[in-house]
C-alpha cells in the first residue's frame, strides 16, 4: 500500500467511500461501456462494431452523467472513470456516488492507478490470466485507499486533466504526424515505380486500368514475363511432424529476411514424393497473399529448402530486377491492380491466378536499380522519422503514467506546481 504522503490525508477503504448505486435500467437508452483508458461513454460515441447486445438487457442498469464505474473484470487494466453519458450497463460494472464528498475524478484516477500498478492484483482472491475479478461487491469494498482532503483531490483531479489534456493533444499532433509520413512513404514508392526519377522524361499512356501515363521507353507487358511465381501447397496438420523439413508459415515471412519461426515441419520422405517441386531456393523472395500486404521477404540460408505453406507466394525475379519487385508488390501500382482483380469476391487474399492477370510498366534493367537505390534511401529516411515519432509518443505516454502516479499518491503538491 502507498504510504501516508502527509498528516492530513487518511488511511480509508472503499466501503466508506463509495456508495453502490442499484438503479434499473431504462427503455430507450443506449449501452455505456468502461474503455481500458478510462473513459466511461456510449458505444455509439465510439463504435459499436464487435460487440454483441443484450435485447432484454437482463440485470443492465442505468449510469448517469457523474457516476464512477468500475467494470469488476477490467478494472485492474484501466476501465474504470466518471461517466459522461446517461445511458445503461452491464452487471458487471459497480456504478457509484461518493459517500462523503469525495471527488469522484480523482478517485477514479486513483483507482486506475491501482489497477494499471498491479495492486488491485494483490487484493482480489481469484486472479486468472488477463483477468481480476471484482464482481463480488465486498471484495472490492474492502480495498485499502489513502486519500487526501476533498479539497486536495479536486485540485489533483483538475491539474491532472490539464496535464493530460496537453499530453494527448501532443500526442495526437504526433499521431497525425506519423500518418502523414506514412502517406508520404505511399507516395514516394509509387511515383517511383510508376513514374521512375526524370520528372522531364517523355511519356505514353499504359493502358493500365486505372493508371496513369508512364514513361514513353518503359515496356507494358504481363506480370508473368516478368518473373515467375507459384503459391505454397495446402497441407493438413496430420502431416505435420517434430522436425524434418520446414513448413515456412506467415510468420516466418514477416521480415525483410525469412526465418523459422512459427514454422511446422514435414517428412523428408513426403517432400520429396510430393511437394518438392514447392522447394525454395536461397535468394528466392516470399509474399503473403492476405490482405494486408507490405513486406517482401528474401529466402536466407536459415530457409533455403524449406516448403511454404499455402498463403505465401514464391517469385522467382525473371527480367524484373529483384530489388525492384521489392518496391513493386507493396507500392499503389501493384496493390489497385490486386484489389481490382479481387472485385466481387469474398476471398480476401490473392494468388496467382490474380497475378498472371496483371500487367505491369517496366524500365530498363540499369534503370530499374536506380529506381530501388533511390527508394531504399528515401523510405529509409521517412521510416526513421516515424520511428523517432513513435518512441517520442512512447515516452510521452510514459511521462503521463509517471506524472498521473505522483500525483494520485501524493508525491507531488499539485497546489505548489499550478
Amino acid at each position: 500500500m502507498i504510504t501516508m504522503p502527509s498528516p492530513d490525508w487518511r488511511e480509508t477503504t472503499v466501503r466508506r467511500v463509495l456508495r453502490l448505486l442499484d438503479r434499473p435500467a431504462r427503455s430507450g437508452l443506449g449501452v455505456i461501456t468502461a474503455y481500458r483508458d478510462g473513459t466511461v461513454t456510449l458505444r455509439s460515441n465510439r463504435r459499436e462494431g464487435g460487440y454483441t447486445f443484450s435485447d432484454t438487457e437482463n440485470g443492465y442498469q442505468e449510469i448517469r452523467p457523474g457516476d464512477l464505474v468500475f467494470h469488476a473484470l477490467d478494472g485492474f487494466a484501466g476501465a474504470v472513470g466518471v461517466s459522461d453519458s446517461h445511458g445503461n450497463g452491464s452487471p458487471v460494472y459497480h456504478v457509484c456516488e461518493p459517500a462523503a464528498g469525495d471527488d469522484p475524478a480523482y478517485l477514479a484516477r486513483l483507482l486506475r492507478h491501482l489497477g494499471t500498478s498491479s495492486f488491485l492484483a494483490t487484493q482480489a482472491p481469484n486472479v486468472r490470466e488477463r483477468s481480476v475479478d471484482f464482481r463480488n461487491w465486498s471484495t472490492f469494498a474492502r480495498i485499502p485507499l489513502v486519500l487526501p482532503p476533498a479539497d486536495e483531490q479536486r485540485a489533483i483531479a483538475d491539474y491532472l486533466d490539464r496535464e493530460t489534456a496537453r499530453t494527448d493533444t501532443l500526442i495526437e499532433e504526433q499521431q497525425r504526424l506519423i500518418d502523414l509520413l506514412r502517406e508520404r512513404r505511399g507516395t514516394v514508392i509509387s511515383t517511383a515505380v510508376a513514374r521512375g526519377l526524370d520528372e522531364t522524361v517523355a511519356l505514353k499512356d499504359s493502358g493500365l486500368p486505372g493508371a496513369g501515363p508512364v514513361p514513353a521507353h518503359w515496356e507494358v507487358m504481363p506480370l508473368r514475363y516478368t518473373m515467375s511465381f507459384q503459391e505454397g501447397p495446402g497441407i493438413m496438420a496430420a502431416d505435420f511432424r517434430d522436425d524434418g523439413v520446414p513448413l515456412l508459415r506467415v510468420s516466418s515471412v514477416r521480415t525483410a529476411r525469412s526465418t523459422l519461426e512459427g514454422c511446422n515441419y514435414l517428412d523428408p520422405d513426403e517432400v520429396d514424393r510430393r511437394w518438392s517441386h514447392f522447394r525454395v531456393d536461397l535468394g528466392d523472395l516470399l509474399i503473403s497473399a492476405s490482405a494486408s500486404m507490405g513486406t517482401v521477404s528474401e529466402v536466407t540460408e536459415e530457409t533455403a529448402g524449406a516448403v511454404p505453406y499455402t498463403g505465401i507466394i514464391r517469385i522467382k525475379p525473371g527480367c524484373m530486377h529483384k530489388d525492384f519487385i521489392r518496391w513493386f508488390v507493396v507500392s499503389g501500382e501493384f496493390i489497385d491492380q490486386v484489389d481490382s482483380l479481387k472485385t466481387g469476391s469474398t476471398i480476401q487474399h490473392f494468388g496467382p491466378t490474380h497475378l498472371a492477370q496483371m500487367r505491369v510498366a517496366l524500365p530498363p534493367a540499369d534503370e530499374q536499380r536506380r529506381i530501388a537505390a533511390y527508394l531504399d534511401e528515401q523510405v529509409a529516411k521517412i521510416d526513421r522519422l516515424i520511428a523517432e515519432t513513435e518512441r517520442f509518443i512512447e515516452l510521452a505516454r510514459e511521462h503521463q503514467s509517471a506524472l498521473i502516479t505522483t500525483a494520485v499518491t501524493g508525491q507531488i503538491d499539485v497546489r505548489e506546481v499550478a
